[in-house]
């Protein structure tokens, strides 16, 4: 009875792996049809939809220019934050400004793929123009949504590898950072608007994911239970040296009011006075694509190990 029971046992192993390999094989075998035929389904956040497996005129309505841009994707027409950073200038110079009102001037591009944000006007509208896949800021961490961004352009393989090398990178610099100034010492990120300053949290560009996340430096407490509900926080100039202990990172903007900077409220801070200031161009720092973050991992490293 036993010798029966194997081969039987045997038999049926063979049939569950063939049937098994047979879903893999049609499935495969789908995929290559869909892309032969031009087009993948990607999965967005709002379903499945199909997209050009090679997209070739791009309009992005976010601030993904940069993910686009590092994988050899043409863009056709861009916002106009992403117009204004300096590490896009070349790649961009000749793209047209866009907005999701600018509808007729969109479809005089011509595009093939449309990016935007889930906050958009008229996406609907959009969609009528060529396929249009959103993205709610932050609903997923930065290194996904460069991976959502590859396998949206059918490049999944490389976003991964770009994920992978920066990583790898991020975590040897945060280390050399930490063992310099200190596993405890904390930093801030600041932006002036006006009269008022934001205080930045972990997830907001301007270099935040590159400190907080990548890195591993720690944030002042007060910092981190003001800005875990918005991603942000709004404060006075007078109320500054509450959230800034031992250093200071700034994203400044010189068409902005940075008289705060000449004030002895702000001279008198302990990170000013120990030349613990680290001032960034705001546009350039602004996203958390891949170019800028590679930037900003390369701009910290020169900065705090100077």
């Amino acid at each position: 009875m036993k010798k029966l029971i194997v081969p039987f046992v045997f038999m049926c192993v063979l049939i569950i792996g063939a049937c098994s390999n047979s879903t893999k094989d049609q499935a495969a075998g789908d995929a290559n049809k869909e892309v032969e035929s031009g087009t993948i389904t990607y999965q967005s956040e709002n379903g499945p939809i199909e997209v050009p497996a090679q997209p070739k005129r791009v309009v992005v309505l976010t601030g993904n220019a940069g993910d686009l841009i590092s994988l050899g994707i043409n863009i056709v027409g861009v916002d106009e934050w992403s117009k204004s950073s300096p590490l896009f200038k070349d790649q961009l110079e000749d793209v047209a400004t866009v907005s999701d009102e600018d509808l007729e001037k969109i479809i005089e591009l011509k595009p093939d793929l449309i990016i935007g944000g889930s906050d958009n006007n008229n996406i609907n509208r959009m969609k009528k123009i060529a396929p249009t896949v959103t993205y709610t800021y932050n609903k997923v961490d930065y290194l996904t949504q460069h991976l959502e961004i590859g396998k949206l352009v059918n490049k999944e393989k490389e976003a991964q590898d770009w994920i992978d090398d920066f990583k790898n990178r991020a975590t040897a610099v945060g280390n050399k950072i930490k063992e310099k100034v200190g596993e405890n010492s904390t930093v801030t990120v600041m932006e002036s608007y006006d009269k008022e300053i934001g205080i930045l949290g972990n997830s907001w560009g301007r270099g935040t994911e590159v400190l907080y996340q990548a890195m591993g430096l720690k944030m002042p407490e007060k910092v981190q239970e003001m800005t875990s509900k918005e991603g942000y926080y709004m404060i006075s100039t007078e109320v500054l040296p509450d959230y800034v202990e031992d250093y200071l990172v700034v994203s400044k903007y010189n068409d902005q009011d940075n008289s705060y900077q000449e004030t002895e409220l702000f001279k008198e801070m302990p990170a000013v006075k120990n030349d613990h200031v680290i001032e960034v161009d705001g546009n350039a720092f602004m996203f958390n694509d891949s170019i800028t973050l590679d930037y900003q991992l390369k701009h910290f490293e020169e900065q705090f190990l100077k």
